[in-house]
């Protein structure tokens, strides 16, 4: 019998289970009664059109999401006031 791929790794996972049945493996599978992934919580910012656009062309200029954009200005902004705070 085969065993179950231990890899991070999608496409050897899928190329895995291209070929193999899960069932094949039940009597490994363990349930778990607790979410394994959190998901993230969600804020909704409304930006002005002026201020929805400039992001847009910042987003492109640096070819990231707007949504990855945002997320390191608010990572960098949080970081930088608890630097600030435990150098005091």
């Amino acid at each position: 019998m085969t065993d179950l791929p231990r890899t991070d790794s999608i496409s050897e996972l899928a190329e895995f289970w291209q070929t193999h049945d899960l069932t094949d493996f039940e009597d490994e599978l363990t349930e778990i009664s607790e979410p394994l992934f959190q998901r993230a919580e969600q804020v909704s910012i409304p930006l002005s059109a002026e201020d929805a656009s400039a992001l847009r062309a910042e987003a492109r200029r640096e070819q990231v999401s707007e949504t990855d954009l945002v997320l390191r200005w608010v990572h960098e902004r949080l970081h930088a006031q608890e630097r600030s705070s435990t150098s005091r």
